[in-house]
């Protein structure tokens, strides 16, 4: 979270989601290093000391677009699952909703990636805390007889790896993929490893 203050006014609320938005297509296309906080400002049309009312720096607001993009993931992957009839297509399902939230927003997820470099802990907080609502979700399926007992952490990292390398490949090196056939491929696999 931000160091600084959460704007109280509808206005103060748009400049910094404004900020953000900015941040996430610079930071995005150029990468932390090269993105200035005059870039971020330039594209976001304010001035530059404006950034400073939200953010301490550029550190912060990279920070923040990690935290943010952990919590779309899980909305984006939640929704989608939800109708779900059972664990095995809600693997489908979720993997198809993550691909496609990479699609859309690109940006953010090249700024995933680079934190591994930039803020290491925000990295690690990310697929940590993604891993373990995932984990408990997996144990409470083979609890329930949907996936064959199996050790529910490694198996939540494991998926979020593939995962992870079919966004990168599929959607981040090559945007022009079938991603319904990456999902069909995956889910095979994944099918029958997982099948009770």
């Amino acid at each position: 979270m931000s160091t600084n203050a959460y704007p109280r006014t509808k206005r103060g609320v748009a400049r910094r989601e404004q900020i953000l938005r900015a941040a996430e297509a610079m930071i995005g296309a150029q990468g932390f290093s090269a993105a200035s906080i005059a870039d971020i400002t330039r594209h976001a049309k304010t001035a530059l000391g404006t950034f400073y009312i939200y953010f301490s720096g550029k550190e912060d607001v990279f920070r923040e677009l990690v935290l943010e993009m952990g919590q779309l993931t899980r909305a984006v992957i939640t929704k989608a699952v939800a109708g779900a009839p059972n664990r095995l297509e809600a693997e489908r399902a979720g993997l198809k909703a993550f691909l496609q939230f990479v699609i859309e927003r690109p940006s953010l997820y090249r700024i995933v990636e680079e934190a591994r470099f930039i803020d290491a802990d925000a990295y690690k907080a990310y697929f940590t805390s993604f891993a373990r609502a995932y984990a408990a979700q997996l144990s409470e399926a083979a609890a329930a007889g949907e996936l064959r007992p199996g050790d529910a952490e490694v198996r939540a990292w494991a998926l979020m790896g593939i995962a992870k390398t079919l966004g990168e490949r599929y959607v981040l090196w090559d945007d022009t993929s079938d991603i319904d056939h990456v999902v069909d491929e995956a889910f095979s696999m994944i099918r029958d490893g997982l099948a009770p």
